[in-house]
């Protein structure tokens, strides 16, 4: 698979989840179409219900940057898989083009779990952040926007997967049991690294 960008980048917070959008270009890559015929079925029939050509042009950018992530096999254990599994697989393709989001969650969501807390407070992201930001000149320069916009992207995909649960201003640890036939996958090709951030297994 595709090796995770290797710079710190404020980009995710121009995306959402995406998981319906982004099940059908694998569902379209795993029928044989290659990415110029996926991405002009997306455009020619709509299948993201934009409004403008533009927007599905800007939404299609982003996810075929994730389905890049997926090799064959992992596109095949995507449309064998039930609906939990293929939302970690759509996170797991967010993680492998973030530097610093899978840094968060293999730093931050990992720790939390192997010390025994049960949940994630904005705090702590806020505290990610800051540490981040003493050593590199891009995160320094965020606006208090930005950091609130990546903040709410970083909670809220992780949310969407199914690893936290929102209850009020705090994030619920849910660590997830992951499908064996993905994690034997995960161990397979080298991202055991990822294994350990999502589960938070030692």
């Amino acid at each position: 698979m595709v090796n995770r960008a290797k710079e710190y980048s404020a980009g995710i917070m121009s995306e959402s989840s995406w998981f319906l959008e982004f099940k059908k270009m694998v569902m379209l890559r795993h029928n044989g179409l290659s990415p110029d015929e996926i991405k002009k079925k997306c455009i020619d029939e709509n299948l993201f219900g934009m409004l403008t050509e533009l927007r599905v042009n800007r939404i299609y950018a982003y996810l075929s940057n994730r389905l890049a992530t997926l090799d064959d096999a992992l596109v095949e254990l995507f449309c064998s898989s039930d609906l939990s599994t293929q939302k970690i697989i759509n996170l797991i393709a967010i993680l492998k083009n973030d530097k610093l989001y899978f840094e968060f969650v293999n730093e931050v969501y990992r720790e939390k779990i192997l010390l025994g807390f049960d949940a994630i407070e904005t705090q702590d992201v806020n505290t990610f952040f800051r540490n981040k930001s003493t050593d590199s000149e891009a995160l320094s320069s965020w606006k208090e926007t930005t950091y609130d916009k990546v903040r709410n992207c970083y909670l809220n995909f992780m949310s969407d997967a199914n690893l936290l649960r929102r209850e009020g201003k705090r994030y619920i640890i849910t660590p997830p049991i992951l499908d064996i036939s993905l994690e034997h996958f995960l161990q397979d090709h080298g991202d055991e690294t990822i294994l350990k951030a999502i589960t938070g297994v030692k």
